[in-house]
């Protein structure tokens, strides 16, 4: 997942985008468990995660923004 471009999201289906926004909130729920009770090592990667969200409901909402004007 680390260095995920909008590009990347780019090349999916709108149903793909779904499936991988819904295993990177589960992985961004994990991380938070993992930080709270001293296991995650890394804490950068939560605002990565957080990031690569963000950047996938952006390309979906392009999606379905063209969808609907075409």
């Amino acid at each position: 997942m680390k260095g995920t471009k909008a590009e990347d999201f780019r090349s999916m289906t709108v149903q793909e985008l779904d499936g991988r926004i819904f295993e990177m909130k589960k992985q961004l729920f994990n991380m938070r468990m993992q930080l709270h009770s001293n296991q995650l090592t890394n804490t950068n990667e939560i605002s990565n995660v957080r990031k690569n969200i963000a950047r996938a409901f952006t390309v979906r909402g392009e999606k379905m923004s063209e969808a609907q004007n075409a």
